[in-house]
């Protein structure tokens, strides 16, 4: 091999290690995101099924209303 394929070798060796250190920075990224999103999506989840709640408990009293009248 010679010098200058052994210097293009290395040049694509570090470029390979250079993108691999950029994906492995995105991925962790994208994984706290996640982990972000999931915990709002929760939260929302949550919220969602206490004004639901809330709204049963409104239409369950205007029905008993409607009885007694």
């Amino acid at each position: 091999m010679s010098v200058n394929e052994l210097t293009s070798l290395e040049q694509q060796v570090d470029e390979l290690l250079n993108r691999l250190d950029q994906l492995k920075r995105e991925n962790s990224d994208l994984r706290e995101s996640q982990s972000a999103l999931m915990g709002e999506r929760a939260q929302l989840v949550e919220k969602t099924e206490k004004a639901r709640s809330r709204v049963e408990a409104i239409i369950t009293r205007l029905k008993a209303m409607e009885i007694d009248v």
